[in-house]
């Protein structure tokens, strides 16, 4: 289990991983209502390396990524519940629409998202790249979405 760290924090933990030599994973997300998808997703992504950061959005990005129904679980809930996660090592909240800041701040030795990336497309690939880092992407659990558990939550519940 993991800790909720500042960005500057987790500068000075990356710094130290680095000379310790340990491999860095990190990848990122909203994490609004915890799901099998998540964990699975979480898992493969640590088995990836030593330690697993995972970049957070805080409430302000996701409303203005998302709309503003979300998120469903405020910012510091979703930090604690994903803190807590077996697979997790680290979790910093960003406020920007995407993590490239972060990914500059700490350049992992690997950068994963899911499969619904194009690799391309894959923001900070070209930072983790550069530095002699790798860029990988994880198949997700059909029908393990978030979006998913909120339609069915509607669709079972709108007619009470």
């Amino acid at each position: 289990m993991g800790i909720v760290v500042t960005r500057k924090e987790l500068k000075a933990i990356r710094d130290t991983l680095r000379r310790e030599k340990k491999k860095v994973v990190f990848t990122n997300g909203v994490f609004d209502i915890i799901h099998r998808g998540h964990i699975e997703y979480l898992l493969k992504a640590r088995a990836a390396g030593d330690f697993l950061i995972v970049g957070m959005n805080t409430d302000s990005s996701v409303q203005h990524i998302k709309g503003d129904n979300r998120p469903i679980v405020n910012q510091g809930d979703r930090a604690f519940v994903l803190s807590n996660l077996l697979p997790v090592d680290y979790v910093c909240l960003f406020d920007e629409d995407t993590p490239l800041t972060l990914i500059a701040d700490i350049i992992p030795d690997v950068l994963v998202k899911g499969a619904d990336w194009n690799l391309d497309a894959i923001v900070g690939k070209e930072i983790v790249e550069q530095a002699g880092g790798k860029v990988a992407t994880i198949e997700f659990i059909p029908n393990r979405s978030t979006t998913s558990i909120i339609d069915r939550i509607l669709e079972r519940f709108s007619s009470r």
